[in-house]
């Protein structure tokens, strides 16, 4: 409206902002330089003006204002509302305000701005308009070096509680805060004026004054420490030029300068000790653990390492692959409780060689009782340990063969027989006419006949089992099942045994000839129940021997007649396996794998073998043997091969072209030196997406070889290949190995979904192996999924795929494929109207 009424608030207006010519180039000036916008609602009709300050600010175009009812737009949705407000109150009621609040300019960067309004009124005392300021808090438009940009990149240190003062480019002090006189012991009278170097004692002020002058001739800032005139406290002062001079922060530093002192003395007092003396900060005790602060001398000489190398480093740097994890959990155990703990320990120098120390490490306190330091001291007792290993080996091992005597196999074979051993089994192997030998060839020969034998038997057995001699040409190796190395005791003899038989069938090369032996092996096994004692194992293991003799030599006899019954169907298992191998008797099936749509995503390849004699065998019944005999890795070949051609098949068609395929692979398999080429071959020669194979690995990899096994994943995986945890949370999981293993997805096993619905233990892990694949950024696949019910409650638990007999049994290609037809057709097949119903 424009009524005469309106032109005269108008005017009133504009005649409050205009009551001189040259109010409008002061204004405009004074916006300049104060970061400032004005803005003028005028009512009723609510039109906006904008300064052209205020459209600057908002890096708007010169003479911009916001239409009617768009007012606000320009500041950010979570302040709108408070704006709209504050001006409504003030058209209405007259209220006046003051509010902080963030802006989003033309160029999109948000900013913040302080916006004042106030209600102006006409002749008859009502509301004209709302006219007002808007600020930026921290502008831009700052420019560097002055002292404005200085205190608000410091978030404003002169009422920020820290000391602080300013000096002219005289060195005369300008400016002093209450914290600045408190610390320089003198009111800002007694100090604005004088010189800033006469705060401190005399020797320092000339280097002082250089180091502010080249600052303010640099524009750079400088930051020292030095003590006050007063010679009672250390200072540490740090400046900052701007275009009058120096700004200063000045803090209180004694404190920690005669901490420093004291450290320095303490380093002069140990330096030239002849232990090794560490000492590190308080904390943490998580990795990567306390870092070291000092070395002496005697620790350098030891290990090689120079100060330098070591400090803001942890002491995990000395250990080595012999390094006792028993050793540094009593360490770690000790620091946790902030005791003294002594140990011997193995270290290694830069050079890699190791030593061992009677290391002593003690907590240091400070005044009140707190940790400030750990102090280790250690005595270099390599020598002395040397001479006990030589002692130990004299008593528990062989002069000749350098194997474990029957003192050792005696007492481990007690430790067996304890608590911390589930099951194992004890082989008795005697070389078969060793006596001819001996007495045609001589004793020389012999004695290096059985050096050559006990280095065979070595190779024949993993780290951690035994392989002792017991004199003569008898031998005895010992499997036991523990934590760190489980194992299936029948199977695991009937494995070493082959492989013993054929190592000491191999040809002997001795002096002037080259002599041909076999063996004979008595086995017996022995679990939790009903122990013998370690002289009536002997002697079974030893009758065994014997049958073993009797049946010919150079075979293997089991005590136990149960199992010799299963060592001779393994046995046949294998021939059969073998012929069915020659046969190409193998099958292979596919089972579909399903997204949270339903829809299937891919197959897992299974293999099959239908027996002449006992039908269709599960893997689970000849996959070990495979492994045990070596043939899993041409079968294994073979999988991976059909599984690359049948995804070239299925790349041709566009149905099909999505989904991926599923291929176990043993452990035995994937340690072969020539897996990792295989792979590359198989998908280079079938042309897939290397994607569209995904590879299941078992746990057990992570039992030992990880560094390898993590690097051979990460070719795999450089190539493009999917890679998956098959049946996670039953075997050899360490979540410390798994952040670092370049998976892809982690597969529930079906032990946990069978009972899921039923078990709160099977729910709750297969919860948390949801959670923890997700949080790793890996994909989740649940199998043995058979009910509707067990695919719903992984559904609510964030399971991303599915696999088992509620979607499809494992199929032949030709009924896999018809299957997967018959989908395509239900799901183009359009489903009745409702009129047609």
């Amino acid at each position: 409206m424009n009524t005469p009424e309106t032109r005269e608030k108008q005017a009133h207006c504009r005649q409050s902002t205009m009551d001189s010519p040259q109010a409008p180039f002061l204004l405009a000036l004074v916006e300049r330089t104060a970061f400032v916008g004005t803005w003028e609602l005028r009512l009723p009709e609510r039109s906006l003006r904008w300064s052209e300050q205020l459209a600057r600010i908002h890096a708007a175009p010169p003479g911009y204002a916001p239409a009617a009812g768009r007012e606000f737009d320009h500041f950010v949705e979570e302040h709108r509302q408070a704006m709209r407000d504050a001006v409504q109150a003030c058209a209405e009621q007259g209220v006046a305000f003051d509010i902080e609040a963030q802006i989003v300019t033309f160029e999109g960067r948000r900013s913040w701005v302080r916006c004042v309004g106030q209600a102006l009124r006409d002749r008859e005392a009502r509301i004209a308009c709302v006219a007002g300021v808007l600020q930026e808090i921290a502008p831009p438009g700052y420019p560097d070096g002055t002292l404005l940009r200085h205190t608000v990149s410091m978030g404003g240190a002169m009422g920020s509680g820290e000391a602080f003062a300013t000096i002219d480019r005289h060195g005369r002090i300008t400016y002093v805060n209450e914290q600045a006189e408190r610390l320089l012991g003198h009111t800002a009278s007694e100090l604005i004026g004088r010189s800033v170097w006469g705060r401190f004692r005399k020797r320092a002020r000339l280097a002082l004054e250089e180091q502010f002058r080249q600052a303010l001739a640099r524009n750079a800032p400088v930051e020292l420490a030095e003590m006050d005139a007063r010679m009672s406290h250390w200072l540490e002062l740090r400046a900052y030029p701007f275009g009058a001079g120096l700004a200063v922060h000045l803090r209180d530093v004694t404190a920690r300068h005669k901490a420093q002192e004291q450290l320095m003395l303490l380093q002069g007092s140990i330096a030239r000790l002849n232990d090794i003396v560490i000492i590190t900060e308080a904390g943490p005790f998580a990795h990567p653990g306390p870092r070291i602060v000092f070395v002496n001398e005697a620790f350098e000489r030891r290990t090689g390492y120079t100060r330098d190398e070591v400090l803001g480093r942890t002491p995990r740097m000395l250990q080595g692959p012999n390094t006792q994890r028993a050793a540094l959990d009593r360490i770690r155990a000790a620091m946790e409780q902030w005791e003294r703990v002594r140990v011997d320990l193995i270290n290694y120098t830069k050079a890699g060689e190791s030593f061992w120390v009677d290391l002593d490490v003690s907590p240091v306190w400070d005044r009140e009782r707190k940790l400030t330091h750990w102090v280790a001291v250690g005595r270099d007792i390599t020598e002395r340990k040397t001479a006990e290993e030589k002692i130990q080996y004299l008593a528990f091992y062989d002069p000749l063969t350098q194997l474990p005597n029957r003192q050792l196999l005696m007492e481990r074979l007690q430790g067996a027989l304890g608590a911390s051993v589930r099951e194992g089994a004890l082989m008795f192997i005697d070389l078969d006419n060793f006596k001819v030998l001996n007495d045609t060839m001589g004793h020389h020969n012999g004695d290096l006949l059985l050096q050559q034998v006990a280095r065979r038997l070595r190779s024949c057995v993993a780290k951690g089992d035994l392989v002792a001699r017991l004199g003569g040409d008898e031998f005895v190796i010992l499997l036991t099942d523990r934590d760190d190395k489980p194992i299936a005791a029948a199977q695991a003899a009937e494995a070493v045994s082959r492989r013993v038989l054929a190592a000491l069938g191999e040809p002997y090369v001795l002096p002037g000839c080259l002599h041909h032996g076999t063996c004979s092996i008595g086995v017996t096994l022995f679990d939790g129940e009903g122990r013998p004692t370690m002289s009536e194992l002997l002697k079974q293991a030893d009758l065994a021997m014997y049958e073993a003799k009797l049946a010919g030599r150079n075979t293997v006899r089991f005590f136990d007649p149960g199992m010799q019954a299963l060592a001779s169907a393994n046995a046949a298992l294998a021939s059969d396996l073998r012929l069915a191998w020659r046969d190409k008797a193998l099958e292979l099936e596919y089972q579909p794998q399903v997204g949270a749509d339903g829809r299937m995503t891919g197959v897992e390849a299974l293999l099959r073998w239908d027996h002449p004699r006992h039908g269709r065998l599960e893997p689970s019944r000849f996959v070990p043997t495979a492994e045990d005999t070596g043939l899993i890795v041409p079968i294994g070949h073979w999988v991976l091969q059909a599984a690359c051609a049948q995804l070239a098949q299925w790349a041709k068609r566009p149905d099909r072209a999505h989904l991926c395929i599923a291929v176990n692979v043993s452990v035995r398999q994937f340690r072969h030196p020539d897996f990792v080429d295989e792979v590359t071959n198989a998908i280079l020669k079938s042309g897939i997406e290397p994607r569209k194979l995904k590879l299941e690995l078992t746990e057990s990899l992570l039992a030992d070889g990880i560094e390898v096994t993590i690097a051979k994943m990460g070719s795999l995986k450089g190539m493009g290949v999917t890679l998956s945890l098959d049946d996670f949370g039953i075997g050899y999981s360490a979540l410390s190995y798994l952040k670092r293993l370049p998976l892809d997805q982690l597969k529930i096993d079906r032990g946990f979904v069978k009972d899921i619905l039923t078990d709160a233990n099977d729910a709750a892990i297969a919860r948390t192996i949801v959670g923890l694949a997700h949080n790793l950024g890996l994909d989740v696949i649940a199998e043995g999924v058979e009910t509707e019910a067990q695919r719903e409650f992984l559904a609510r638990l964030g399971c991303d795929q599915y696999q088992g007999y509620l979607f499809c049994e494992p199929l032949p290609i030709d009924r896999l494929e018809a299957f997967m037809d018959s989908l395509a057709t239900a799901r183009s097949t359009p489903e009745p109207s409702a009129a047609a119903k």
